[in-house]
């Protein structure tokens, strides 16, 4: 797979974990019955705060991914080949 491909693969999890994160981390109406102006923003906040990591830890491991891809491309120390084996 080329570079492209494997962004696109990682955006594709990006997008899909942010969205079960925002499923699974969900607070329902029955959580509290008495919210203030106050409770429901962070509740906002939290959520933008799961998918915000959740964005940058896709992030970094395809950034990881593509390091780890292009040193294996253009390594540093070249393979010596022994003729005797």
């Amino acid at each position: 797979m080329g570079i492209m491909v494997t962004a696109l693969v990682f955006v594709a999890l990006g997008v899909l974990a942010s969205f079960c994160a925002t499923i699974c981390f969900n607070r329902g109406p029955s959580t509290n019955l008495y919210r203030s102006v106050l409770a429901r923003s962070f509740s906002i906040l939290s959520i933008w705060l799961h998918v915000t990591l959740i964005a940058t830890a896709t992030v970094c491991c395809w950034m990881m991914w593509g390091i780890v891809y292009l040193a294996q491309m253009k390594p540093l120390i070249v393979p010596i080949l022994s003729e005797g084996d």
